[in-house]
Order: structure tokens, then C-alpha cells, then sequence
């Protein structure tokens, strides 16, 4: 036992020993890259001279030793000056700007940190560990100040208008706690967008009543409102209430709907018995990921010659949205893969109802919606790019597509070159 404390002591040591020399090396760094950028700064000015030829722009000592919170631990730093004599000119630090105490992926740290779940009691051990002793927490009151900030930022990102042009959008409706207010539930109404360079990004994030026709058409009346045009393609899950808002909008007249493949199965398999939801499943699998519409076809007949008699309301639930389901076909097979799910939402999502769980749920739903806003951003960060962006441009120059090859290939190819 005591070998197995001096083990573990020995470690330790030599833990915070890496830990002391990891900071000490970030900090060297720091302090000569700031000496360089003032060194280029004044060479770049060293012509520039008085009427008695003294340099306008000279060093000028160091600042005051500040301390700065980086993902290395803390650093205390004296910075180099510079004297700039010229009229309305001052040299400011790209690298270390005046008055910055912490890096900003440490000022991310603190919101992802609070919205997946830690408590505010642990905020101070966790960033600790992370940022060594002496790292600042977060108290109730900054919390407060934080989660103002965040609807702040929602409010200016609904005003902000819409210059991209998008490809697909993925809608979903998804049920999150509150304590506060009437209504136990909302229901956050949210859009993703896929631009013409294949980049996904959030476009909606708005609580309505459940998700119903009304919510959905204010909704998306406010994206055409900020410059949005409408998508070729809306994937979303089977709530009427989106369907019906984007039929009745003229702006959305020719934009194609694809049902989610995953909430259609989870309904299909609510239809059967355990037993034999495994091979349910796998049928449902091979239509969704068949090659082509015809292949889907003939799987979804074997279905129905299987269970139609005895699970009919299976077939019913199967026939109702049938075409919506195989709406990807008429697009590039590499696109599939991101177009037949609204997936991106629900993982994304995840993470809201992890942070709601911990909390018994969000304080109310202007704070619901700013943690969600918030988790969506820092996943937007991560969201890879839709495979072939460069057949989107194809999409929008209408070429056309069948079981997800171009048709007419090389007359096409031809008109859009």
C-alpha cells in the first residue's frame, strides 16, 4: 500500500512538474512573439522622423504585469509599449489586446461548460483542473449575467438579414422543460440550412404553441422577411403544422419536402410487437438506404405482403408519406446520406435536454431558447460540409437528377459550364 502511494505521489509530482514547464514554455512564447510583432511594428515605421530627426514611433518600456487566464493556466505578462507620436496613431496588440484577462476559447469554456450540465458548485473545481489554482468560477450572479447575454445575442441574430442563398433545410419541433410560466413544455420550432457551398448553419430557433400550422408560417414568414429564399428541399418529420405553413406560403411553391426516415421508422416499429420489431426494422432499413426507387419499391411491396393484413395501420402509416420519403432520390446519391434525416437537429438537441435534466428544466423559455442558441452555435462549429458541395451549383442551374444520377450528363455539364 505505501509503494502504491509513493507511485501515485511520484506522479503527481512529475504531473504538475510537465504542467509547470507546459506554462512556462506557453509563456515564453507569448512574451517573444509580442516582442517580435512591436519589433516589426517599428521597423515598419522607422522612416517616418520629427523635424529634429527623432523616430515618430520608438519602444517605450513595458506595461504593468497583468495576469491572463489561457488554456496553458494563468501567466502573469508584462507586455512591451510603444510610443507612437503620430496624430490620431496608436499601436494596440493584435495578440494580446489591452485589457483582455482571458483567452477566448477560455471564455467559451464557461457557457459550454454551464449548458451541458455542470453545476454552478463545480464550477470552480472544473476550471481548476483545467486552467490551474487561482481560475475564476462562476457565481450566481455572473450566471445571471450570462444567460442576459445570450438572449441579447438571439435577439440581434433574429434581426440579422439573410444573405446566403440555401440548398436544403432541416426543420424540427422538440419539447424542452421549464419551471417557470403556465406551460410545463415548449416546443422550440428549428431550422438548419445547408448554402450553396455546402455549409450548414442555424436559421430558426423560435418556442411556438407545440408545432402548430400558425407557429411554423410566422416562423418561416420572419426568415423571408430578413432576405430568405426558399430551399429546393425541406427535409422535416411528420408534424402536419410544417407541412401545412409551407403549402400554404407561395413563396414555398416549388420547394420539394423529404420526410425524416428516422421518425417514420420509430413510428412504423410503435406498430409491432417486440418480437419481431427486428426484422420490421431491417425491411424499413433496406428501403431507406436502397439505391435506387424502384429497388425502394419493391422492398416496401414485401413489406406489405409480410404484415399488411395483420399490422395494417404499419402499411397506412408507410403509404401516407410515401412519396415525401423518397423525395432524395431526385437528388445527388452523395447527398443522401445528410438529406434523408433531420438528424443534425436531434443530436444537437441532446445536449439542450441534458442541460434541462440536470436543472429540472430551463428557468423559462426565453432562457430555454438562449441555451439551445447558444448549443447550436458551438455545434455549427463542427458540422462537417454536405459531401460534393460543387453539385449543389448543379441543383440550382436545374439539372436534373434520377436515383441520384445526373440525367443527361453530359449535356448538362455542357449548359452549365
Amino acid at each position: 500500500m505505501q509503494n502504491i502511494k509513493l507511485v501515485e505521489n511520484d506522479r503527481l509530482a512529475h504531473k504538475s512538474t510537465l504542467d509547470e514547464v507546459l506554462r512556462q514554455g506557453a509563456s515564453d512564447l507569448l512574451c517573444l512573439a509580442l516582442q517580435m510583432e512591436v519589433s516589426q511594428y517599428i521597423k515598419t515605421h522607422s522612416h517616418l522622423v520629427d523635424e529634429t530627426g527623432h523616430r515618430m514611433v520608438v519602444r517605450n518600456g513595458k506595461t504593468e504585469p497583468r495576469t491572463v487566464t489561457t488554456g496553458a493556466g494563468r501567466m502573469e505578462i508584462q507586455a512591451p509599449r510603444v510610443n507612437d507620436r503620430r496624430d490620431g496613431e496608436k499601436f494596440t496588440s493584435a495578440i494580446l489586446p489591452p485589457y483582455i484577462r482571458k483567452t477566448p476559447n477560455v471564455e467559451n469554456v464557461i457557457p459550454v461548460l454551464y449548458l451541458r450540465g455542470l453545476s454552478t458548485s463545480d464550477f470552480q473545481m472544473a476550471l481548476e483542473a483545467l486552467l490551474g489554482k487561482g481560475a475564476q468560477g462562476l457565481s450566481p450572479a455572473t450566471i445571471v449575467a450570462l444567460k442576459r447575454s445570450w438572449e441579447r445575442d438571439l435577439d440581434q441574430w433574429r434581426k440579422t438579414p439573410i444573405t446566403d442563398r440555401f440548398v436544403y433545410i432541416f426543420a424540427d419541433g422538440v419539447n424542452v422543460k421549464v419551471r417557470l410560466g403556465e406551460d410545463k413544455k415548449i416546443c422550440l420550432l428549428t431550422i438548419v440550412g445547408v448554402t450553396e457551398t455546402g455549409e450548414k448553419k442555424l436559421l430558426a430557433m423560435e418556442s411556438g404553441y407545440r408545432e402548430s400550422e400558425d407557429s411554423w408560417k410566422v416562423l418561416l414568414k420572419s426568415l423571408v422577411d430578413r432576405g430568405f429564399k426558399a430551399p429546393l428541399l425541406a427535409a422535416a418529420d411528420g408534424a402536419l403544422g410544417f407541412w401545412k405553413a409551407i403549402e400554404g406560403m407561395e413563396e414555398f411553391r416549388d420547394t420539394k419536402s423529404q420526410r425524416c426516415w428516422i421518425h417514420k421508422i420509430a413510428n412504423v416499429l410503435d406498430c409491432f410487437p417486440k418480437r419481431i420489431q427486428p426484422q420490421v426494422k431491417s425491411l424499413l432499413h433496406d428501403m431507406m438506404y436502397a439505391e435506387t426507387r424502384r429497388d425502394a419499391n419493391q422492398t416496401k411491396a414485401r413489406f406489405d405482403n409480410l404484415f399488411k393484413d395483420k399490422y395494417p395501420k404499419a402499411s397506412e402509416k408507410l403509404d401516407k408519406d410515401w412519396e415525401r420519403l423518397n423525395a432524395f432520390f431526385s437528388f445527388p446519391a452523395k447527398h443522401w446520406v445528410h438529406i434523408r434525416t433531420t438528424n443534425i437537429i436531434e443530436s444537437t438537441f441532446a445536449t439542450v435536454k441534458l442541460r434541462t435534466k440536470v436543472t429540472k428544466g430551463a428557468g423559462s423559455a426565453k432562457t430555454a431558447e438562449a441555451m439551445a442558441f447558444k448549443l447550436f452555435l458551438e455545434a455549427e462549429k463542427k458540422w462537417r460540409k454536405i459531401n460534393a458541395p460543387e453539385e449543389l451549383q448543379n441543383l440550382l442551374n436545374e439539372v436534373e437528377y434520377k436515383d441520384g444520377v445526373m440525367l443527361n450528363a453530359s449535356q448538362n455539364q455542357e449548359g452549365v459550364a
